[in-house]
């Protein structure tokens, strides 16, 4: 499908008639960290309508691209450096979104039980910064 379309579809008011905000789970490859937090932030007391991607082209399975940003209501990262390349994408883009920065390292599996209280307690604890 072409870009077109898919940017199409990312805004199509159907794709979100609930209303959830819809948030991007990122992280280095999106294997581990970012689908777990897509996973957790999909369920109460959330409730958010989740997807999760990886900036490293070379390892990720679902790469960070326009169609995803533009999808995003909100970003979620897993550390600064992660922030720092979204952010770099965006402005190329044109594209404004809230970011948050939880601060995990890349130590644990996919759904690990520590991952998932430690996306918990960040989560919390942090604030979206818009930026530039």
């Amino acid at each position: 499908m072409g870009l077109r379309n898919r940017l199409f579809n990312a805004n199509n008011e159907y794709q979100n008639m609930n209303k959830h905000q819809r948030v991007l789970c990122v992280c280095s490859a999106g294997l581990l960290r970012s689908p777990t937090a897509a996973h957790v932030l999909c369920q109460p007391p959330y409730n958010y309508n989740t997807r999760a991607a990886g900036l490293d082209e070379s390892f990720a399975l679902v790469c960070v691209d326009e169609v995803l940003l533009e999808w995003a209501d909100k970003i979620v990262t897993m550390n600064e450096g992660h922030r720092a390349q979204l952010r770099e994408k965006l402005n190329k883009l044109g594209i404004r979104r809230p970011i948050k920065v939880l601060n995990i390292p890349d130590d644990f599996g996919y759904r690990d039980p520590e991952l998932i209280e430690l996306i918990h307690e960040r989560y919390k604890e942090t604030e979206y910064e818009l930026g530039t």
